[in-house]
């Protein structure tokens, strides 16, 4: 269903009576497309505090020349280098001048260091960016996004920076990423950098799953589209479309993990958990039926899965568990205690097998937590409901299907190795849950 309130806003009459009446003004956002693949505008590299990381060839490799006209499309501030509240100085020093010069649709982002336990000044400077990164990118506005990156190696990081500095990463604000020091690997074709890798998402025959599929395939992966059987003709036709495969399955079925690990004999590179379902009800009035549902499709079957294809090699070394997690695990949400406590147990499942599975697997595991985004299930939401889910955040409006699709895709990504155990809200920076 088209944002009606994001079209007017757009227009001069829009701008003005929403100006008026304090009304939000959301700034169409500038998504990545084959014809404008990058943003348009220069690159501004800004430091506060001294640095050891050597920035220039990886920002160099992300797409966007230096700026030279003072608008640039995206600042990047090493901040890594501050150990104390003295070095914060430097920071509102280095992006105070500048800040409003940003374009619309423009990003920041800020880099910083892992907190050390053992400097209680330098873990308190570090902490203090993310409550920045995440005010100011609460009060920016236009369309414009704030993150901040955790990092000791820049190389390590090319593939999250490349990300966050495109137009992929439009709905995704407001996030604190860690990488760590795993050496990247430079797949053959930058343009399709999951070539030669087969990739397998749940749920894919419509809605995100569907958006997923596409976006790996895009990206050169051989895509297997799975969804249950009373949805295979939608899943044939996607698979169809992508030049991959479908597999009809109920993810649910105690030997999925064994039927999808015959079904891939060549293994497996990149598996997608996006299947979910919802049996909304308050506590009060909910079936033990309607909570068993829930946390079977959107929790237990991760985990059986995931343990079957670990524990058979289907999942080769160096590839990506990618399971979709919500805002409404971070932050609850009324009628929803079955969804929200299996998306809380898929955050607990990345936290936990993430270090243990890069280490015995070579494997990474992350999570997305989508926020309000625009598909056939929030269209039937009732309209002040709905206006309020696409409001609530910092870029006023939802996000759409292919949001969470490229950031699932940056996660997949060969190059990044390097993050592991994130879980990483694509909502616009939501208002609630931080």
């Amino acid at each position: 269903m088209a944002d009606r309130y994001l079209s007017f806003t757009g227009t001069a009459p829009g701008r003005f009576l929403t100006r008026r009446l304090g009304l939000p003004q959301p700034a169409a956002l500038r998504r990545w497309s084959p014809e404008r693949p990058d943003l348009d505008g220069g690159l501004l590299h800004l430091t506060a505090g001294k640095t050891d990381l050597d920035l220039p060839p990886v920002l160099a490799r992300a797409g966007l020349g230096e700026d030279t006209d003072g608008r640039p499309a995206a600042v990047v501030l090493d901040a890594g280098g501050i150990r104390d509240t003295e070095g914060l100085a430097d920071v509102h020093a280095a992006l105070h001048p500048v800040v409003r010069s940003v374009a619309a649709s423009g990003r920041i982002v800020v880099l910083g260091a892992p907190l050390d336990p053992a400097d209680h000044h330098q873990a308190a400077a570090q902490q203090a960016l993310e409550g920045f990164t995440r005010s100011l990118g609460k009060e920016i506005g236009r369309g414009r996004t704030v993150n901040l990156v955790r990092l000791t190696d820049a190389a390590a990081a090319e593939s999250t920076l490349s990300f966050l500095l495109s137009p992929k990463s439009a709905y995704v604000s407001g996030q604190v990423i860690e990488v760590g020091e795993h050496r990247p690997v430079t797949p053959h074709d930058p343009l399709r950098p999951l070539a030669g890798r087969t990739a397998l998402v749940t749920g894919a025959a419509r809605g995100i799953g569907e958006a997923v599929a596409e976006t790996l395939a895009r990206d050169g992966a051989q895509v297997v589209v799975l969804d249950v059987p009373g949805a295979e003709q939608d899943a044939r036709r996607v698979a169809e479309r992508i030049g991959g495969t479908a597999l009809p399955l109920d993810i649910t079925a105690p030997d999925a993990g064994t039927r999808i690990a015959e079904a891939l004999p060549g293994g497996l590179d990149v598996l997608v958990h996006n299947a979910g379902i919802t049996r909304d009800r308050r506590l009060a009035n909910m079936s033990a039926e309607r909570w068993i549902q829930v946390l079977e499709v959107n929790l237990a079957s991760v985990l059986r899965t995931t343990d079957t294809l670990l524990a058979r090699g289907t999942l080769k070394r160096g590839g990506r568990v990618v399971a979709t997690a919500s805002i409404a695990g971070i932050a609850g949400n009324t009628g929803q205690t079955n969804y929200a406590a299996a998306k809380a147990g898929v955050t607990g499942l990345v936290r936990s097998l993430a270090p243990r599975t890069l280490t015995e697997h070579g494997v990474t595991v992350n999570a997305v937590a989508p926020g309000f985004i625009e598909t056939k299930m929030t269209a039937a939401v009732p309209l002040f409901i709905r206006e309020a889910g696409r409001r609530m955040n910092s870029l006023g409006q939802g996000g759409l299907p292919a949001d969470v699709a490229e950031t699932i895709a940056w996660l997949a990504h060969p190059a990044s190795g390097a993050v592991n155990g994130q879980v990483v809200r694509v909502c616009g920076q939501s208002l609630l849950g931080a």
